[in-house]
């Protein structure tokens, strides 16, 4: 794909790299946080979907499957995919635009 053979292509895929991966913590945080019992402490879910609609789906989709956290409610189990392909379509635009 054109979008990694250029300097600022790479740095996008670098910046969504780090998003995914903070996005992948802070589901396994909050899961802990929810075993522990403390509500007052965890993450909202306002910020969750933020972090999925920031290039973050991947990252929180994966910390959905692998703590099995908030895999049973219905607006995680549409939502996130969703988002995830609009990450990966505007991903694919800013590529063309970027590759000219």
């Amino acid at each position: 794909m054109e979008l990694l053979t250029n300097q600022s292509g790479q740095i996008l895929v670098g910046i969504v790299v780090v998003i995914n991966i903070i996005a992948f913590l802070v589901m396994a945080h909050d899961k802990r946080k929810a075993i522990q019992g403390h509500s007052e402490r965890r993450t909202p879910e306002g910020l969750v979907f933020f972090m999925a609609v920031m290039f973050g789906g991947v990252g929180v989709y994966l910390g959905m499957q692998v703590f099995r956290h908030k895999t049973r409610i219905w607006y995680f189990q549409l939502g996130i995919p969703l988002l995830i392909l609009q990450n990966f379509a505007t991903i694919y635009v800013v590529g063309r635009l970027v590759a000219g």
